[in-house]
């Protein structure tokens, strides 16, 4: 049975007493196991960190550049070995998975331009015969615990630039589907990248914690379920570390009556059902403006439901394959009868649902719901599964109010012909991110992703340049070379630059 180690000094950190299973989604049969480690097996990793960092940090930024774009050739390269090692553990589809690495990848390409977004400011002559300038400088040891549904984009979100910008980083990956991290951490030490730099802990509750009250860990990444980013933010910050928790998501599709069905309903099945809808930026409630609306969605929406292939991770013609987990699958169907026994209308049911040769599968089908209200449960709360809602509005305003008062805001989007209605609801929803006419807004990596209200904890985003301001600190100077002719002043007045 394979075997998923810690990748601590560019290698394996010896035996474990604990360990996890790793399933394969699409048979339901154990296909390995983690090693679950503790605060000793992060204590090796934070030594080796703290052995290699300063150097790391020393070396130049072009040279740090040059570094990811050649990690960067080596993910290329490895492309295919990445996706299938990361279908058969988490159950997305190959054309999934290696959009889940591209994603990832697209901030690599920005972490290769980081000689540039680390330019300091500079002010010459702030005062008499005075300069001020500042720099942006490494942290010293950072962190990501990252989530199952995408093992490599937010990892490599992450580590991308907190190293770029000169850090040591450790990666905690989800025990799930743990192997994708420890590949893309082989292949940094392959790009030049010095050993103790990336390093991957595996881990549960007991490894979070541990990151989390390390002392010689400065800040903190994370991505998961809101009670638990809730938790790692206090906890974090608690301990005196920076900290961004991205959280939960229920986010919402506006359909205007102008709206083309044709491609909201394409943009709709791919968003919902798309990796078995365990995406936090998926679109599982969809929001007609009026009843015509509504009607004639719901028309079109179910026999493209109906089409969808669901299949084998490998099955190059399915649109999405199982779910992570078989406690994940009960999950979903159970939320599922919640929502029936809310009194929402099931027009599309998708449990039940198997696979010949495959029945111990963790596959739920497509399922679809009408006539949900916001009071009901099951809108309340994320489902995170291939489960479609669909809201009524009577008007705009309406429509508006519903992302804008749910306790989540990470993505909305607005279905529209109309430039002014766009605009209004972009300004005025209540929410992080929002697509016009995208049903998947999430941003490209030099601008920067992150979410509002209970899904997220913390002031500063991922990627882009708040992802370089998250993993730095500023520092600032201020310069005086005096050449014996100025008037110092009264020393034991507080300076000014008049």
């Amino acid at each position: 049975m394979r075997q998923t180690d810690h990748f601590i000094v560019g290698g394996p950190a010896g035996e474990a007493s604990r360990f996890g299973d790793i399933f394969d989604p699409n048979s339901g049969a154990v296909q390995g196991r983690v090693a679950l480690g503790d605060a000793a097996v992060l204590d090796r990793a934070v030594a080796a960190a703290q052995a290699a960092q300063p150097g790391w940090a020393a070396t130049n930024p072009q040279r740090r550049a040059r570094v990811m774009f050649e990690f960067k050739r080596l993910v290329e390269a490895n492309m295919d070995e990445l996706a299938h090692m990361l279908s058969s553990e988490h159950g997305k589809v190959i054309a999934d998975s290696k959009g889940d690495i591209q994603r990832g990848l697209e901030v690599i390409e920005f972490c290769c331009g980081i000689p540039h977004v680390l330019k300091g400011e500079y002010t010459q002559g702030a005062g008499p015969g005075i300069d001020v300038y500042s720099m942006r400088q490494p942290i010293g040891i950072g962190a990501g615990i990252t989530p199952f549904n995408f093992p490599a984009m937010i990892p490599l979100w992450m580590s991308g630039v907190a190293i770029a910008v000169g850090n040591a980083f450790i990666i905690k990956p989800s025990e799930r589907d743990p192997s994708v991290p420890v590949r893309l951490a082989e292949l940094f030490i392959e790009a030049g990248l010095p050993e103790g730099i990336c390093q991957v802990v595996h881990g549960d509750k007991e490894m979070v914690d541990a990151i989390l009250d390390h002392p010689a860990i400065g800040a903190v990444s994370f991505v998961g379920s809101s009670d638990i980013a809730h938790y790692v933010y206090n906890r974090g910050v608690a301990n005196g570390k920076r900290v961004q928790a991205m959280g939960g998501a229920k986010n919402h599709g506006i359909v205007m009556p102008d709206a083309d069905l044709d491609q909201v309903v394409n943009d709709l099945t791919g968003a919902a059902f798309g990796s078995a809808g365990e995406r936090c930026m998926a679109l599982p409630v969809v929001v007609p403006v009026g009843d015509a609306t509504a009607e004639a969605l719901k028309a079109k929406l179910i026999p493209a439901i109906e089409k969808l292939k669901v299949g084998v991770s490998t099955d190059p013609d399915a649109h999405y394959g199982p779910v992570v987990t078989a406690a994940h699958k009960a999950k979903v169907e159970g939320w599922i009868q919640t929502c029936i026994d809310e009194g929402a209308e099931l027009v599309v049911d998708g449990r039940g649902f198997t696979l010949q040769g495959h029945e111990n599968g963790f596959f739920v089908g497509p399922t679809l719901f009408d006539h949900v209200t916001t009071d009901m449960q099951s809108y309340k709360e994320e489902i995170f599964g291939p489960v479609l809602q669909m809201v009524r509005a009577a008007d705009f305003e309406t429509a508006l109010s519903l992302p804008t008062k749910h306790q989540y805001g990470n993505g909305v989007a607005i279905f529209t012909r109309n430039g002014h209605a766009a605009r209004e609801f972009a300004a005025r929803v209540n929410v992080g991110m929002v697509g016009v006419n995208v049903p998947i807004p999430v941003p490209v990596a030099y601008h920067t992703f992150g979410g509002w209200k209970r899904s997220a904890f913390g002031d500063t985003n991922q990627h882009g340049m708040e992802g370089v301001k998250f993993w730095t600190k500023v520092k600032t100077v201020t310069a005086r070379w005096p050449d014996g002719s100025l008037d110092g002043g009264n020393a034991f007045v507080i300076p000014t630059m008049g």
